[in-house]
């Protein structure tokens, strides 16, 4: 729903180079990598090259794709340097123990969606702000096992992917002056939010389109999108685009394709990381209404100045003492998360409401959780954030 109101730890590389044409060039595969993993080292340019991260000599690349195993270096944004003699081409990348996705960093280990607010303290007005919108409502996962039009889904497009014009205005809604404007690298087939095999296109809801793009590690976002020409061209309300290498947010009272200025990729639920028994990150959530403000890394105002509703960009956490015996499976994942990473006020809709992908595998953990063991919304606290910005 769109309101507008008037440290040697795991190794991503998030390779983008920096250096003009006409010279050498670096580039690091994979993108993102586990600790220990060797790394494909890519030069052009005249060869041997010496290898520097940050500074200090890792190797030498004598062939264009030498392979080189990286470690004891320290979570956070680092700088790959291949130099021979004075010409040298540099890349930045990220180490990071958070997640990775098609060989991306989803954002610094740094950033407000990875960081644990498991030992964070409580909010003053908590208790006031779960009583309003939350208790008497259970977690609600809301996306579908087999039913594609549920979920938000998402489409990786390669680093050549064709850039298409985006226009604005979709049903008379333009946010075009608070949008970062395209051309954008938007597959034709691109899937829709809201979707499903016979309606590709469809005429209404939030019609979200994501798009992360290899190599680059850029994360495109659109907000009320309309396919045009068979993907010719794209019209939306608005649209974003996010570097998962860096902790960037919109210009004040912005929105992005997310009501709150956030980006909707790192937030979202996927089955293959709650199989794997750790999500490490916190997960998008919707409630009925939110107050004029926000607060870091949120960027947008709601459109209350009821102070019982909170802030965009508030983070909620599954109290400690939540009992997780009934859980198993990615469904405990789920839990685990919740109490670790919490929650991320992100956009108004239903109370309680958890975005993530549509999968055919969720059936179990979507009946565990949404029939069998509710999680219920008075099992929540508010945690003590960044200073809030009132609108």
């Amino acid at each position: 729903m769109r309101v507008r109101p008037s440290t040697a730890a795991a190794l991503a590389l998030a390779v983008l180079a920096a250096a003009p044409a006409a010279h050498a060039a670096v580039r690091v595969s994979p993108v993102g990598v586990r600790p220990g993993a060797t790394l494909t080292v890519k030069v052009t340019g005249k060869r041997p090259q010496s290898l520097t991260v940050d500074g200090r000599r890792v190797a030498t690349a004598r062939r264009a794709a030498t392979r080189v195993r990286l470690l004891g270096i320290a979570e956070g944004r680092h700088r790959l340097r291949a130099c021979r003699g004075r010409s040298c081409s540099s890349a930045a990348f990220v180490a990071t123990n958070g997640p990775i996705l098609a060989g991306c960093p989803v954002l610094p280990p740094d950033s407000a969606w990875n960081t644990d607010i498991s030992h964070a303290a409580t909010a003053a007005d908590s208790a006031a702000l779960v009583g309003a919108q939350a208790t008497g409502h259970d977690v609600h996962l809301d996306f579908g096992d087999t039913q594609r039009e549920y979920g938000i889904p998402f489409a990786i497009a390669p680093a050549g992917q064709r850039r298409v014009a985006i226009t604005y205005g979709t049903d008379g809604a333009d946010y075009g002056d608070e949008s970062d404007h395209g051309p954008f690298p938007i597959p034709p087939t691109a899937p829709i939010e809201g979707a499903n095999a016979q309606q590709p296109n469809p005429t209404e809801g939030d019609r979200h389109v994501l798009v992360v793009q290899r190599e680059r590690c850029v994360d495109y976002e659109l907000y009320n999108a309309v396919r045009v020409g068979g993907g010719a061209s794209w019209q939306v309300s608005s649209s974003a685009r996010w570097d998962l290498t860096r902790n960037t947010r919109r210009p004040a009272r912005w929105t992005s394709a997310d009501a709150a200025g956030l980006p909707i990729l790192p937030g979202l639920l996927r089955y293959d990381e709650a199989a794997s028994g750790t999500i490490r990150h916190a997960l998008r959530f919707t409630l009925p209404r939110a107050r004029r403000a926000y607060e870091a890394p949120a960027s947008h105002c709601g459109t209350t100045t009821d102070l019982s509703a909170p802030a965009y960009g508030s983070r909620w956490r599954l109290k400690a003492s939540f009992d997780e015996s009934p859980y198993s499976g990615p469904a405990l994942a789920i839990v685990r998360a919740l109490k670790r990473y919490g929650l991320m006020f992100a956009d108004q809709g239903s109370s309680m409401f958890i975005t993530g992908t549509t999968d055919p595998r969720w059936t179990s953990t979507i009946e565990d959780i949404n029939q069998r063991h509710p999680i219920p919304g008075a099992a929540f606290e508010v945690v003590a954030g960044p200073p809030v910005t009132n609108c």
